[in-house]
């Protein structure tokens, strides 16, 4: 069994999102060890770019801080080493396929397997484009993530049928960031996805309290939360690991109460 499988296993997975070098790398270090300390079952790791498209203003802001500070793949390549001393939960990175073609896909691919990335999450690679990278991910055994958004619509039996590693469903149009209400009918795209697909699903994007979570971890096998967290560690910056380990423990609490389907 794979790590990103087991993280699904007979639980309600909490996906936890951190912009790696946001404010520097070993805070990043910090709050991921405090966030799987306190119950994700899967970290996301932000590998910063100039250009985040699907990103909105929280991350954005986190990427700039990051690049500012001069982080680099390669630096984010040796955190992930370090965190693999005594982080055992499936990691994944999340970042953009110019990111892959500049530092030379089969190198990047080759160091995540070296490292133990689990997956990559492309939200620029069209469903229709991921052979462009998909030979390499299973050449190196990287899950090639892929993402189905309310637009997806007559694609979303397609994508779910090779899918990889889990589903990420976009939770609604647009942008990152944190929404005080999500009205897209996810219900109906989980429903297309559960009958072309044993892997499991989980609903990102505009995630942040506990009763979002709880709602959309009922619908799904688990919640993504990204902006919420980055805005706790811009807030308090190298302080930050202790608040992103309690908030994560109260969405951690909030999943665990949820039934399953």
């Amino acid at each position: 069994m794979s790590r990103i499988t087991s993280a699904f296993e007979n639980k309600k997975a909490f996906i936890a999102f951190v912009t790696c070098g946001d404010p520097d790398l070993s805070t990043t270090a910090a709050c991921v060890r405090s966030a799987v300390e306190n119950g994700a079952d899967l970290i996301e790791l932000g590998i910063p770019f100039s250009d985040p498209t699907a990103e909105g203003p929280v991350i954005q802001g986190a990427n700039l801080r990051a690049l500012t500070g001069g982080v680099t793949t390669d630096k984010i390549f040796d955190l992930v080493r370090e965190l693999r001393k005594d982080v055992g939960v499936p990691m994944v990175f999340m970042t953009y396929a110019n990111v892959v073609f500049s530092y030379g896909a089969e190198r990047f691919f080759s160091t995540c397997r070296e490292i133990g990335i689990d997956g990559l999450i492309l939200p620029d690679l069209p469903y229709e484009e991921k052979e462009e990278f998909q030979p390499l991910a299973h050449k190196y055994g990287i899950d090639l993530i892929s993402l189905i958004a309310p637009t997806s619509e007559n694609r979303i039996a397609m994508i779910a049928k090779e899918a990889e590693g889990f589903l990420y469903i976009v939770s609604s149009l647009g942008v990152t960031g944190t929404r005080s209400e999500i009205k897209t009918d996810l219900q109906s795209i989980v429903e297309v996805v559960r009958q072309n697909t044993d892997i499991p699903c989980a609903i990102g994007f505009g995630i942040s309290t506990p009763e979002q979570a709880a709602r959309m971890a009922g619908i799904s096998d688990g919640a993504i939360v990204g902006s919420a967290i980055v805005k706790l560690i811009e807030k308090y910056g190298q302080e930050a690991p202790a608040h992103v380990g309690g908030y994560v423990r109260k969405m951690k609490d909030a999943l665990e109460a949820v039934s399953f389907i």
